[in-house]
């Protein structure tokens, strides 16, 4: 048996049946992240004993016949170690004076995916509380992609990317603030979805209402997009733990399942959201795979945006996102009784300090009014809709780098600033808020490439459907 590579649904649908028993494949993935996990670096603690336990556990419910209220019966799981726990575990958020934290209690989306059969296997690799586009800190070390691991993974998810990407987990768990669920997951060609805000129920109990202008969420990664879709219908729905949570929109794998035909597809594409500059080969790479799109059918016609000046936007996203990482120490300090910069100053890196420095010098009244660009911005990004079914654009705007690369300073001939907001093409979709398929586009020399599939507010269903069948119509394939 090798179902290191076999998709989510399939196992579960395995384990249901009785081809699979849920001990034996949780000791596969076990096994092969005791083989495999010094390549990439993706896991943090792995629960070998726990893990068994629990598809132990499974394999009763199976037995008694409870097997068809398990969606994801024996699925091996990846939990990204940051804003998601469960209780007993060990929790570090990236930090290395957190190395020894243990959560007290479980997070909603956890206890979900538990109760649908899911077996959770280890937790995964994340920068600092999240704060960078890369995954690296100084507990662990950095993560890089299965398809050449001196090449970053990606951050802040880079540890499940990397998990899912060399057959460590089928499924697992993320969060992006500016771009954490689609950066990883275009580093490493896996699919990915950034939800709405408040699709997917967060579990703060020391802060409900983070985020008055919310640009944070959590949401699944997989392989393939009927996993995807599956794990987002068990995760999605409202819950009395977040005041911002709302109720499921839509039965996400019936979506899937019902893909449209290409033919009845319009797409826009955009090269550059109309503000970034971005390589060349990245943009060939995207214009292939929608080409194969195209020649099933679908329309995909090139468009402008007239989005606010990008000096303009990232000076809001700076406001924003300084504010949050500010805020994340905060509820550490709190939840834990300490203070993380005072008195751990030695295990937080420089960049992290800084953000929070900034964050706690922001003044309130320009946070607030940092949502006018935002709006324009939204605004920008929604008329798209009145023509299309999405809106295609590059994940990043260069191939992945890596683990000591600097951001580039020059894309295109056009120089930059080097700072992550110049590479990473995700975050203008935090400030707007809009739902985001990441899809592996063509590969470029070997390494993954990300295109986004951006839709109107709780569209997911509307945009798995159409990676489901951009799957069809271009599909992709892992290093094994």
């Amino acid at each position: 048996m090798s179902l290191h590579y076999e998709s989510a649904v399939d196992i579960a649908e395995g384990v249901r049946n009785g081809e699979y028993d849920p001990v034996d494949v949780v000791e596969e993935f076990i096994d092969r992240i005791e083989e495999r996990n010094e390549v990439t670096n993706s896991f943090v603690t792995v629960l070998g004993d726990e893990a068994r336990e629990r598809a132990r556990e499974v394999r009763e419910q199976v037995e008694n016949g409870e097997g068809e209220d398990l969606p994801l019966a024996g699925v091996p799981l990846a939990m990204k170690d940051l804003s998601e726990s469960k209780a007993g575990v060990r929790n570090t958020k990236g930090l290395k004076p957190l190395s020894d934290n243990v959560a007290d209690s479980t997070t909603p989306t956890i206890q979900r995916l538990e109760a649908a059969g899911a077996v959770i296997v280890g937790t995964t690799n994340t920068p600092e509380l999240g704060h960078r586009v890369r995954t690296d800190n100084l507990l662990q070390g950095p993560t890089g992609t299965p398809f050449d691991p001196e090449y970053n993974a990606g951050g802040s998810s880079g540890g499940s990317a990397a998990a899912l990407a060399d057959g460590l987990a089928a499924l697992a768990t993320g969060s992006d603030v500016g771009g954490s669920l689609r950066n990883p997951a275009s580093c490493c060609g896996v699919v990915s979805v950034k939800p709405s805000h408040g699709l997917v129920p967060r579990g703060n109990r020391t802060n409900g209402f983070r985020g008055h202008t919310p640009v944070g969420v959590l949401g699944p990664m997989a392989r393939d997009v009927e996993s995807l879709a599956v794990m987002l219908d068990v995760e999605a729905g409202k819950h009395p733990s977040d005041p911002f949570s709302v109720p499921k929109q839509d039965g996400y794998a019936e979506a899937v399942a019902d893909a449209p035909a290409p033919s009845d597809l319009d797409i826009a594409y955009s090269p550059d959201l109309d503000i970034f500059a971005v390589a060349p080969e990245v943009r060939e790479a995207l214009e292939s795979t929608l080409a194969d799109l195209e020649r099933e059918g679908a329309t995909v016609d090139r468009v402008d945006l007239d989005t606010p000046p990008k000096g303009e936007l990232t000076h809001v996203y700076s406001l924003t996102v300084t504010t949050f990482f500010a805020t994340s120490v905060a509820e550490v300090d709190e939840s834990l009784d300490m203070d993380l910069l005072e008195d751990y100053a030695d295990g937080v890196p420089t960049e992290l300090q800084s953000l929070v420095g900034m964050g706690r010098s922001n003044e309130a009244m320009d946070v607030a009014k940092a949502d006018f660009p935002r709006t324009d911005l939204f605004h920008a990004i929604d008329r798209v809709f009145d023509d299309y079914d999405a809106l295609a654009c590059p994940t990043l705007a260069t191939p992945p780098l890596t683990h000591d690369e600097p951001m580039p300073t020059e894309i295109d001939g056009e120089s930059t600033t080097g700072m992550p907001t110049d590479w990473t093409m995700a975050w203008p979709l935090n400030l707007t808020g809009h739902p985001v398929v990441n899809v592996p586009a063509d590969p470029v020399d070997g390494l993954p490439i990300g295109m986004q599939l951006v839709g109107e507010t709780y569209s997911e269903a509307e945009l798995l459907g159409i990676a489901a069948a951009l799957e069809e119509a271009s599909p992709w394939d892992y290093p094994s």
